[in-house]
C-alpha cells in the first residue's frame, strides 16, 4: 500500500500535474475575491498550459545522463519518458479549442505568456560563441517565473470575468491584487534558488542568491510577505476580514516554511509543502467564508 501511495504521490509531483493544480487554485482564488463563479474554460486552460510549459522546460533542459541527476524529479521524469511525451501532447492539443472558449484580451494574454515562457527556456540570444535565454540574465530568473504565474493567475481571471460580466473590479484592486500575488509568488521562488545555488553557480544563471548570498535572500523573503500583509490589509477597504485573516494564515505558514527551508533539503518538502501553499490559500479562503 505504501508503495502505491509513493508511485501516485510521485506522479503528482513529478510530472507537473501538482504544479498544474497550483495555477487552477490561485486563479480561483482570484476569482473568488473579485467575487466571479469558476470559469471552467479558463481553469482547464491554466491546467494544461501550466503542465505543457514546466513539461518543455524539463524536456529542454534534459541533463546527459538523467539518472545520475541528484535531483530525484529529474531522474523520474526521464524514466517516464515516454508517458510524459504522451500526456504533453494530449495537453498541448487540448490548448487549441480551450484557447477559442477565451475573450481576445485573453488570447492576447497567453500568446504574450507563451512567447514570455519560450524565451525563458530556450537558447535563442547570442553573445559571442554563447548561447543563452532570458533566464541566464542576472536576477530575471525568479522575476520572470514570478510574472509570468501573476500574470497568468490574476489578470487573466480578471479580463475573462469582466468580459462575461461575472465581475467588475477597480483599477485599485486589480493593482493590489498584482502587487501582493506577485510578492508572494516572488517569496515562494527564492528558497528554490536557493536550494539550486550549487548549480545555477555552475551553470551561470544569476538568481538573486547567486548576486547577494543565501543569508540576505532568506531575509528578503520575509520582506516581501510583509508587503504581501499590508497590502492584503488595504484590498477593497475590507481591512480585518475574514478574507485578511484566511489568507495572513497562509502568509505566516509560508514564512515558517521558508525559514525551515533553510536546512530542510528534502524534495518532497519543496514541491509539496511550499507549492502547496498556492493550494492552501484558495482552500483557507473558502473555509473561513463557511463561518
Amino acid at each position: 500500500m505504501k508503495k502505491v501511495f509513493q508511485s501516485i504521490l510521485d506522479f503528482v509531483l513529478f510530472s507537473n500535474l501538482f504544479m498544474a493544480l497550483c495555477a487552477v487554485a490561485q486563479a480561483l482564488l482570484t476569482l473568488a475575491l473579485i467575487g466571479s463563479p469558476p470559469i471552467y474554460p479558463l481553469l482547464a486552460l491554466l491546467l494544461t498550459s501550466t503542465f505543457v510549459t514546466y513539461n518543455i522546460s524539463i524536456f529542454l533542459s534534459k541533463p546527459k545522463d538523467p539518472q545520475k541527476s541528484p535531483y530525484k524529479r529529474v531522474r523520474w521524469f526521464f524514466a517516464h519518458i515516454r508517458l510524459m511525451y504522451t500526456i504533453t501532447i494530449i495537453s498541448s492539443l487540448l490548448l487549441i479549442p480551450l484557447f477559442w472558449m477565451l475573450c481576445f484580451e485573453c488570447k492576447l494574454m497567453v500568446i504574450f505568456l507563451g512567447f514570455i515562457s519560450l524565451g525563458y527556456s530556450l537558447p535563442l540570444f547570442t553573445v559571442g560563441d554563447q548561447r543563452f535565454g532570458l533566464r541566464n540574465i542576472p536576477g530575471l530568473k525568479s522575476l520572470m517565473i514570478t510574472s509570468v504565474w501573476v500574470l497568468s493567475c490574476v489578470l487573466l481571471p480578471i479580463f475573462e470575468a469582466e468580459s462575461q460580466h461575472l465581475a467588475d473590479t477597480s483599477l485599485r484592486n486589480t493593482a493590489i491584487l498584482l502587487s501582493k500575488r506577485f510578492l508572494f509568488v516572488f517569496a515562494l521562488t527564492i528558497p528554490f534558488d536557493i536550494r539550486d545555488l550549487f548549480q545555477d553557480l555552475q551553470t551561470g544563471v544569476k538568481t538573486i542568491p547567486v548576486l547577494f548570498g543565501e543569508k540576505r535572500a532568506y531575509l528578503f523573503c520575509q520582506v516581501l510577505l510583509i508587503g504581501y500583509l499590508i497590502l492584503l490589509f488595504t484590498y477593497n477597504n475590507a481591512g480585518f476580514n475574514r478574507d485578511f485573516f484566511a489568507l495572513g494564515l497562509s502568509v505566516l505558514l509560508m514564512g515558517w516554511l521558508i525559514f525551515k527551508s533553510e536546512w530542510e533539503k528534502n524534495e518532497y518538502y519543496y514541491f509539496l509543502y511550499m507549492d502547496g501553499v498556492l493550494i492552501l490559500q484558495y482552500v483557507l479562503l473558502t473555509v473561513f467564508r463557511l463561518f
